[in-house]
């Protein structure tokens, strides 16, 4: 028997509408005997596609190979039938896809699902950390979204990025934007197939109407095109990134009356190009065989997740700000403006101590904020750190681009 998926919102549109019949589409995942039913297309059909029809009533005549959803006088509950290749009306088994109100049923008294669905978040940059990202935003409620990337799906992404292989070759904005439509039905997604660097009247535009901007691209440009956007508009930023081969990464946010993205890696970063390498095209021709492998590996996808996750979470928690919910705790908790994370004792952080050596000094798989003081000469509003982590903190632990290092 066939299992047969209806839109639960769809179904009380229809029913509480003047229309008595109306055609629909069906899509068939071939050879599963999984058919969803919909009274609207949808934007990116799977499976096979068909045709169902919507009757309140009965059905006067039968087209072959045409699902048929009918209600009787008065009745809320459907009665699916088929109409197969010998004219047979075939019942089918009723599941159905849960309207918004219960889809997020699980995380109120967590999370303010009312409050998020009207936040609007601009994302800048759908790679490995942007698009993880856009889809647990989604998840919890989010329900308004701004997608910047001009970028294709390619066989490089895959082995950190959610696409899969189907999506080799299309814009990220349009993955992007299936996977969040997959997750919340009536969230609301712009795309914007652009370089922010080459289209900044648009992007500033966007940061104005959005309450959240997380920036995940690759490279400082556009990262300090944003910061002089955030700070036009006194919005809050989340910045996030892996250093090479994932064997660490940070997390940034910038608040309206906070140090700004230039007082966290100073003027020397402005000449930084991306710093992504994809492939041995972008590496000088005296590199060894050895360095050139080593600097084409991106790190795990498991590597980058932790990263992702406190983006994630600092977002939920700014999206919230001010709300009664389950995570308001972290207001008083997540205070720092930056944050450190290693995933292994190599390179920039082969004086890191072992995971099991004493707390006071920093090892792999932890967590460690900083706080950032803002001063006169910073182009935007400061340049000066100061970490409050202890004695034991050596001072070469952060990024090479960092600059005005000192301890608490």
């Amino acid at each position: 028997m066939k299992s047969i998926y209806i839109d639960k919102d769809e179904l009380l549109k229809f029913i509480n509408s003047d229309n008595t019949q109306i055609s629909g589409v069906s899509y068939e995942w071939e050879g599963e005997d999984v058919v969803h039913l919909r009274l609207t297309p949808s934007r990116h059909a799977f499976g096979k596609c068909g045709r169902c029809g919507w009757v309140k009533g009965e059905i006067a005549s039968k087209e072959r190979g045409v699902y048929y959803i009918s209600f009787a006088d008065s009745s809320t509950t459907p009665c699916v039938e088929y109409c197969d290749c010998d004219g047979n009306a075939v019942q089918c088994s009723v599941c159905y896809i849960p309207s918004q109100d219960e889809m997020y049923s699980r995380a109120k008294g967590i999370l303010e699902v009312d409050i998020l669905s009207n936040k609007r978040v601009m994302i800048v940059g759908l790679g490995s950390f942007g698009s993880q990202i856009a889809i647990e935003l989604a998840k919890a409620g989010v329900g308004n979204f701004a997608l910047f990337d001009f970028d294709r799906v390619e066989l490089h992404n895959l082995a950190r990025h959610t696409a899969t292989i189907n999506d080799l070759g299309r814009l990220k904005t349009d993955v992007l934007t299936d996977a969040i439509l997959g997750k919340n039905k009536l969230a609301k997604v712009d795309r914007y197939p652009i370089d922010i660097n080459e289209h900044k009247g648009v992007m500033d535009l966007e940061v104005a109407k959005s309450d959240l901007i997380i920036c995940a691209t690759d490279n400082n440009p556009s990262r300090f095109a944003l910061t002089d956007s955030l700070l036009k508009h006194g919005k809050i930023g989340i910045f996030g990134r892996a250093v090479t081969r994932a064997e660490g990464g940070d997390v940034f946010r910038h608040r309206p009356d906070g140090p700004c993205y230039h007082c966290l890696v100073g003027a020397a970063a402005h000449a930084l190009a991306s710093e992504e390498i994809t492939g041995r095209d972008q590496l000088p021709a005296y590199v060894s065989e050895a360095d050139a492998n080593a600097a084409i590996q991106v790190g795990l996808s498991s590597d980058i997740e932790p990263i992702c996750n406190l983006m994630v979470k600092l977002s939920l928690m700014e999206l919230s700000r001010g709300e009664q919910s389950g995570i308001e705790a972290l207001e008083s908790e997540l205070t720092y403006d930056y944050y450190m994370w290693a995933n292994r004792r190599e390179r920039r952080h082969a004086k890191w101590t072992p995971f099991n050596a004493s707390p006071r000094t920093p090892t792999i798989l932890r967590w460690y904020g900083a706080r950032i003081n803002k001063v006169d000469d910073c182009p935007l509003c400061s340049n000066s750190i100061t970490l409050d982590l202890g004695d034991d903190l050596p001072i070469d632990i952060l990024n090479d681009d960092l600059e005005g290092i000192t301890i608490e």
